[in-house]
């Protein structure tokens, strides 16, 4: 089994987490997070690459120079998720698979939640389980990248 690297994508605001408005968004820091995804990610013979920006070009800039470096994008676009069309663009550009995640429920908060332009070019979403959403999509994507190998 050949080893998989996932470029972690983490949006604006989210390097907050743990104090930014923990009944939304929990208790758990960006830092702990991405440690414990080294960790899950480890047991399944992957390694992730983590970066988070408040800057949308930033992001866009990272999934382009994520092909031929990685075999598949995990993004927490955060509030881009509601409204970059480029970071749509820049996934389907570079045809990776990509899982969505969000800590919240995006479907049981404000209408405007409700949409992602990234959901049409990944392959899944996982929202509302808080930091577990980030470990159900590692688990989720790095199936998917390996069910073909046998």
């Amino acid at each position: 089994m050949q080893p998989l690297s996932i470029l972690v994508l983490h949006g604006p605001n989210l390097n907050l987490l743990g104090k930014r408005e923990p009944g939304i968004y929990g208790a758990v820091t960006l830092a702990e997070i991405n440690l414990l995804l080294q960790e899950q990610a480890a047991k399944m013979q992957a390694s992730v690459f983590a970066m988070q920006s408040n800057h949308e070009g930033a992001l866009v800039d990272a999934i382009h120079e994520a092909l031929g470096q990685h075999q598949g994008i995990l993004i927490n676009a955060g509030a881009y998720t509601h409204t970059s069309v480029a970071l749509r663009d820049a996934i389907a550009a570079v045809n990776l698979p990509a899982v969505e995640v969000h800590l919240s429920n995006i479907y049981r908060r404000e209408d405007f939640r409700h949409h992602s332009y990234i959901a049409p070019v990944v392959i899944g979403q996982i929202s509302g389980f808080g930091a577990q959403s980030y470990f159900l999509g590692l688990q989720a994507l790095v199936h998917h990248l390996r069910k073909d190998e046998v």
